[in-house]
């Protein structure tokens, strides 16, 4: 198994009148290299100091209190004790709203993603809720406070347990006709090419071929700078081929896949006469 981090939330999945005791652990880590600011001068740590306008001089943390400004300089100061007494019943239950079909939730809505793993006391509830998703292809849509938020979240089945994601609202995805496409600008041969051309580089899944490589070329500028030598990267040089032709470039990819394919057969033909594009809805 997969050895997990400290949970990050512990509580119960509610549907119906089960009842599942569960502890999230996150799914994934963004790794990036970090860098400490320094002074200039002598390279010395330096650290952020919390200052008051008003009075002209430091603050301690233990000094600072919440406030919301709700016109321009004019705060109502929230204490943390009235934040508690609204704790919602979704920080220590997520209850099960409704179960949708897995495939009609667009990628767009999902946000984090987490391990959600049963306490002893619910593996046969857990298992069940498990398999009767799996073999539904349902997911299921409960709410869930975290992190100074109450969060939709989407519960679905993954390889060997339950995965949760965390979703945006509505309201926090940008409206939805952000772009507009037009396939009559498209001839049926340049389509053809393209279905040919995205079926030479089709592959299976395999998230561990990639790796980020700007991060390890600064890994190396970092060791190389720790051995006192000098790094010496080879510049990065790309333009953008010099196309005309839509059709003459996908015959050219296709020549690089090193897939042969037949496109003598292809007739041309003209392409329709391109009409203005509308204007993006904002």
């Amino acid at each position: 198994g997969i050895a997990m981090a400290n949970s990050i939330w512990k509580g119960h999945i509610a549907f119906g009148l089960v009842a599942i005791p569960v502890k999230l652990h996150a799914a994934a880590r963004s790794q990036a290299v970090s860098f400490n600011q320094l002074h200039q001068c002598d390279h010395s740590r330096v650290k952020q100091v919390l200052y008051c306008q008003a009075e002209d001089q430091p603050v301690a943390r233990n000094e600072l209190v919440k406030g919301y400004e709700y016109e321009k300089d004019r705060y109502v100061v929230v204490e943390e004790g009235e934040l508690e007494q609204i704790t919602p019943r979704s920080s220590r239950v997520m209850e099960v709203l409704e179960f949708v079909p897995e495939a009609e939730v667009d990628p767009v809505y999902l946000d984090a993603s987490y391990y959600v793993a049963p306490e002893r006391a619910g593996e046969k509830p857990y298992t069940l809720l498990y398999e009767a998703l799996r073999r539904t292809g349902q997911a299921a849509l409960a709410q869930l406070t975290m992190h100074n938020r109450e969060h939709l979240v989407l519960l679905r089945p993954g390889r060997c347990g339950l995965l949760l994601h965390t979703l945006f609202y509505r309201d926090e995805i940008r409206a939805l006709e952000e772009f507009r496409t037009d396939t009559e600008w498209v001839t049926p041969q340049e389509l053809e090419l393209a279905r040919l051309l995205v079926e030479s580089l089709a592959a299976h899944f395999e998230p561990a071929n990639y790796k980020d490589n700007y991060r390890e070329s600064v890994r190396a500028l970092i060791d190389s700078k720790i051995r006192g030598e000098e790094l010496k990267p080879g510049a990065i040089t790309w333009a953008p081929p010099p196309v005309t032709d839509i059709l003459e470039a996908l015959k050219a990819s296709l020549a690089r896949a090193k897939k042969p394919v037949e496109v003598a057969q292809l007739k041309p033909q003209p392409s329709p006469a391109k009409r203005p594009r509308k204007a993006i809805a904002s």
